[in-house]
């Protein structure tokens, strides 16, 4: 049975307390016992400072009040506010939008590439236990938004979605693609060198295809299944055995159909592409975004700032695989293919950015470890973005890529109560976005400082 509101609200921030005080796993379990009633807090919240997501500048002192979960109203700091039992004094922090993140694979967990055959002989309650965990560190971390695109346990990402919007655990909003769509023995087909394909687990190949009427009925299945985003392959991975990155996968004609099951049901398609000409193909064949994108030419730069197709470009973690693969043995063919895309793709990345393409904040988590999403802020300020454009990266512009613009991404009236909250101006040291100290999802507190709430 789900709490009130107040109860609910005290709950959560009693359980922020415990996160702080208590050792790692007995938080972690007592965060996932606690009955969260989604998009349900009253509460109004004074921001010293606040980068509400669509303006270019930072505002000073104001109010920000959510009723019933939804931004009610922004208030100059002077405002007599009544009417708000529930208070929390930012005064002297710096108030955004909780983060989105629009490439994350949530059920699963980071230095599993050293051995895919895990796949293989894991069971759905681990599938599930796993992805409890993530979603809650990634709360915690401070994106209140993710987009999972993709798993090889096809539901996992569903059901953690759907356990999330019923309050039985913490996590963040999801929008999850279910299965990848791939080619046999693609970039998203779990086929390991040396090992019999009878091994593998129906399950985790529930998107594997052939041609367009294949492609077409396995996309219908994703989405009579619950998917909200439907993720095609168009290229080769890099952390995947066999073919190039770059070289192209799935044809034109395959996209084109899954692009058009997906429009036909109101709902985005994001193309996994590496190569240049994949990604031209996949935007002219429909695609809605494109994930990686680490060889993208002049053409297909052109070509996506024409059509309005964002990337999703994580320029971080290439660092990660090439320090932390190699101490931990991770395929010699991954190392290697990551050292031949990781400076291609930063470049492509300046490119893109100088050419107006609308440029999304995907981590690829896990990759690395989910909690360390915004370890990439500080790379795209080196690559050429201001704070303030990192920041919207993370915020309006991937809640438009993702087609959630009227829900999240902003702090404006009628949107969820997503904010955070950071001790400084990230403006002036875009890091402080790795430590986040104040939570607040659907205006309940889940993390903040314990002297600043009444």
């Amino acid at each position: 049975m789900h709490n009130s509101d107040d109860t609910g609200a005290l709950r959560a921030v009693l359980v922020a307390l415990a996160l702080a005080l208590a050792p790692q796993a007995s938080a972690r379990e007592s965060l996932a016992r606690a009955p969260y009633l989604p998009d349900s807090g009253t509460l109004a919240v004074r921001c010293g400072s606040l980068i509400d997501g669509l303006a270019d500048e930072a505002q000073a002192d104001r109010w920000v009040l959510i009723r019933d979960g939804r931004v009610s109203e922004v208030l100059p700091g002077t405002a007599r506010i009544e009417g708000y039992d529930r208070q929390l004094d930012l005064s002297g922090y710096t108030c955004l939008p909780g983060l989105i993140d629009t490439h994350t694979h949530i059920t699963d967990q980071a230095n599993e590439t050293r051995d895919l055959s895990i796949y293989y002989t894991r069971s759905v309650e681990e599938e599930r236990r796993i992805s409890r965990r993530n979603a809650e560190v990634t709360l915690f971390a401070g994106f209140t938004t993710v987009r999972n695109v993709g798993a090889y346990g096809g539901w996992s990402g569903r059901d953690i979605r759907d356990r999330i919007n019923a309050g039985e655990v913490a996590g963040p909003r999801v929008q999850t693609a279910g299965f990848y769509l791939t080619i046999p023995g693609g970039g998203g087909d779990l086929v390991i060198p040396g090992r019999d394909e009878s091994e593998i687990p129906a399950r985790v190949r529930l998107g594997v295809a052939l041609g367009p009427d294949e492609f077409r009925r396995k996309a219908e299945e994703a989405v009579a299944g619950g998917a909200d985003v439907l993720k095609v392959i168009a290229s080769g991975a890099v952390l995947a055995y066999g073919g190039i990155p770059g070289a192209p996968e799935m044809t034109p004609e395959e996209i084109a159909a899954v692009v058009e099951v997906g429009h036909a049901a109101g709902i985005k398609v994001t193309a996994h592409a590496h190569g240049a000409r994949s990604i031209r193909e996949a935007i002219l064949a429909g695609a809605d975004s494109i994930e990686h994108a680490s060889l993208a030419d002049d053409e297909a730069i052109a070509l996506a700032a024409e059509r309005g197709v964002a990337f999703s470009m994580d320029v971080y973690n290439g660092d990660y695989i090439a320090s932390v693969g190699r101490a931990q043995g991770w395929p010699e063919e991954f190392l290697r293919k990551n050292d031949e895309t990781v400076d291609e793709q930063r470049t492509v990345f300046q490119k893109a950015h100088a050419a107006g393409v609308r440029i999304s904040y995907g981590t690829d988590a896990a990759v690395y470890p989910h909690g360390d999403n915004a370890l990439q802020f500080p790379v795209m300020v080196r690559l050429g973005m201001t704070p303030m454009e990192a920041i919207k990266a993370a915020t309006s512009v991937s809640a438009e890529v993702i087609g959630w613009q009227d829900r999240v991404g902003a702090i404006h009236t009628g949107r969820y109560g997503d904010l955070i909250a950071v001790a400084g101006d990230p403006l002036a040291d875009i890091t402080l976005l790795q430590r986040v100290p104040v939570i607040i999802k659907g205006g309940l507190v889940f993390k903040a400082p314990a002297d600043r709430v009444r």
